[in-house]
């Protein structure tokens, strides 16, 4: 229950997450069903406002913050995860969220983003991926798809694009999951588990530019058929199809009256198996896997570094600021 400042319980809607800030996103982009989720999510952590932060590169992801009606930072291109590092590591009981899209997360950001996966920070990251630079009008991006023709790609791309979720679980995340924009219901369910996690949660929202990249994404966002809900301990399968194992490890999709199915356990020590889940895609196999690939524990960054500077404390006092910058090898510059 949160508490107001004498400590008397106060119950929050979403309409205390919504700033009075105009929402400035282009008329139809994805954005606005992501923010409305969040604020209405929100009052299910129980967390005072006064206790959220969202932080926020560049891009038009990154206005996030300034429509949340709790404490927030729009940061520097591609540095988001590094500033909430310190921000969670140094003040632990803040509830911190960071805010991207693929181009700031994955180009310029990327280099934070891997080592923020694999400390294992106490961060919820949503990266809202469109496979393009909307902000910038139009170029391709990290994601985007070989062969994309773009602005900044006229003859179409010739990169190989990033799988963001094989990007995450190659960083040793602890917790990685997909949904859709649109889908307001999973999506909820999906953040709900990310919160819940203790350490590093990185949630890909597949998300659609309605102006420079339409579309993207229908196959999965208007054709319900083609989305692959991962279950904890349901059997992996959609329509009369299944995934299992295969003896190389990679996971293949068969008829599912073979049986033999996957039964999904998110919880499972060895990356392998999610990993495989990743690799599947509508190009490859028909459907797009949605909800919580990875959910495992291990230790937090932030508990760590608390446990050293207690330890150092103990065994040499608390210290003096001024003493250390002073010490040493010092000299003036005449």
């Amino acid at each position: 229950m949160t508490t107001d400042g004498n400590g008397a319980p106060i119950e929050l809607t979403a309409r205390d997450f919504k700033s009075d800030q105009e929402v400035r996103w282009c008329p139809g982009c994805g954005d606005y069903a992501i923010l409305n989720a969040v604020q209405g999510f929100m009052p299910e952590l129980g967390i005072a406002k006064e206790k959220i932060v969202f932080v926020s590169g560049i891009g038009c992801a990154a206005r996030f913050p300034y429509y949340m009606e709790t404490y927030g930072m729009h940061s520097i291109h591609g540095r988001a995860a590094a500033i909430a590092t310190g921000l969670a590591t140094s003040r632990p009981d803040l509830s911190v969220w960071v805010i991207g899209g693929d181009g700031d997360m994955l180009s310029i950001g990327g280099n934070h983003l891997i080592h923020a996966l694999r400390r294992n920070v106490n961060l919820t990251i949503l990266m809202l991926n469109n496979q393009i630079y909307g902000l910038t009008k139009g170029q391709y991006s990290p994601t985007s798809e070989r062969g994309k023709v773009t602005k900044s790609t006229p003859m179409g791309s010739v990169d190989q694009p990033f799988n963001p979720l094989s990007v995450a679980i190659g960083a040793e995340a602890t917790f990685v999951a997909r949904a859709i924009d649109t889908d307001k219901k999973e999506l909820a369910e999906v953040l709900r588990a990310a919160a819940a996690h203790r350490g590093a949660s990185f949630v890909e929202v597949l998300q659609n530019c309605n102006i420079y990249n339409d579309g993207a994404f229908d196959f999965v966002r208007e054709q319900k058929e083609n989305r692959l809900y991962l279950r904890a301990g349901e059997e992996v399968r959609w329509g009369d199809k299944g995934v299992r194992i295969g003896a190389d490890g990679s996971a293949e999709v068969v008829d599912a009256s073979e049986g033999g199915l996957l039964v999904h356990d998110p919880g499972h020590v060895e990356p392998s198996v999610a990993f495989g889940l990743a690799r599947l895609t509508y190009g490859t196999v028909g459907a797009v896997p949605l909800g919580v690939f990875r959910d495992v524990r291990r230790p937090v960054y932030d508990d760590s570094v608390a446990e050293q500077i207690r330890a150092a404390q103990k065994q040499r006092g608390e210290g003096d600021l001024a003493a250390l910058l002073h010490a040493g090898d010092t000299w003036e510059i005449a």
